[in-house]
């Protein structure tokens, strides 16, 4: 029986509906296939992956080619989970021409079903751009990890009275300007409460409370595989690290003292044959 994805349409019938929509990030294909198995219904390729796959110290390093090379691998390991792919700093604050170019080859190379782009009424007109070529594209206000360093360091965002009406003016500009669904991070949770209710589109939340149409998190921080700093939003729900560590010590110790490989893990030859090559 074939699997068929989920598109903008299921995702905004979730909303209407109450149901709640869950987003994991992926950045290979076992994981996306584990994840799709699970039956999350949607799967994020985050420029996260500069910092938890590829060691970059920030978000900012990651390269338009190294999120395509991740993401084809990511639409590879899913069948039915909507694929969404960060377009990374600088491929789409430049113009709109260059943002719709660098979205066109995101879809076009990995086959993902979606881009995100961070920021607000500033990149209304890239949102615009995208979304009428016929790309589906999510927003991304709060605290937008490529623009920390101006928002003063990853701090809770619009917790003032201007702060936060300019982030429900954003978020009502990048609906009007296209985009499907919003990412809301680090925001109060009344804030992103009221933002859900204004919006016709799904709003996704991380670090800003239960009332968002559904939840985003970082893989490598709900599998407690990430050594960095874990910020106060994020739930580990499993130790695969320490699970992991302990299976790699296992193998180490059982290479030294010859336990491994045993017999079920080996191959013989005949003994005429071995008593052939003896005998040359």
């Amino acid at each position: 029986m074939s699997v068929t994805r989920l598109t903008t349409l299921d995702l905004r019938e979730m909303k209407q509906k109450n149901e709640k929509i869950s987003m994991i990030t992926a950045y290979d294909y076992p994981t996306a296939e584990l994840i799709d198995e699970a039956g999350a219904e949607t799967i994020l390729v985050g420029d996260s992956l500069g910092m938890v796959v590829l060691g970059y110290p920030d978000t900012l390093s990651v390269s338009l080619d190294e999120m395509i090379h991740h993401g084809k691998a990511v639409v590879r390991g899913s069948k039915r989970a909507f694929v969404i792919i960060d377009m990374p700093f600088l491929t789409y604050q430049i113009n709109s021409e260059e943002a719709l170019r660098n979205a066109g080859r995101t879809i076009q190379e990995t086959g993902g079903q979606g881009v995100k782009l961070e920021g607000g009424v500033e990149i209304s007109e890239a949102v615009r751009k995208i979304t009428q070529s016929g790309i589906p594209v999510v927003g991304h206000l709060g605290l937008t990890p490529q623009s920390a360093g101006q928002l003063g360091g990853f701090k809770v965002q619009g917790r003032d009275i201007k702060a936060a009406r300019k982030m429900i003016d954003d978020a009502l500009v990048i609906e009007e300007a296209g985009a499907f669904m919003l990412v809301l991070e680090c925001v109060p949770w009344q804030l992103a409460q009221l933002i859900t209710q204004k919006l016709s589109i799904p709003v996704i939340g991380i670090g800003a409370g239960k009332y968002c149409d559904g939840q985003v998190l970082v893989y490598h921080d709900v599998m407690g595989l990430y050594t960095g700093k874990r910020p106060k939003f994020v739930k580990q729900y499993a130790e695969a690290r320490r699970e992991m560590l302990r299976g790699v010590n296992n193998y180490m110790d059982e290479v030294r003292n010859i336990s491994f490989p045993g017999e079920e893990h080996i191959f013989s030859m005949p003994a005429e044959a071995l008593d052939a090559l003896r005998d040359n």
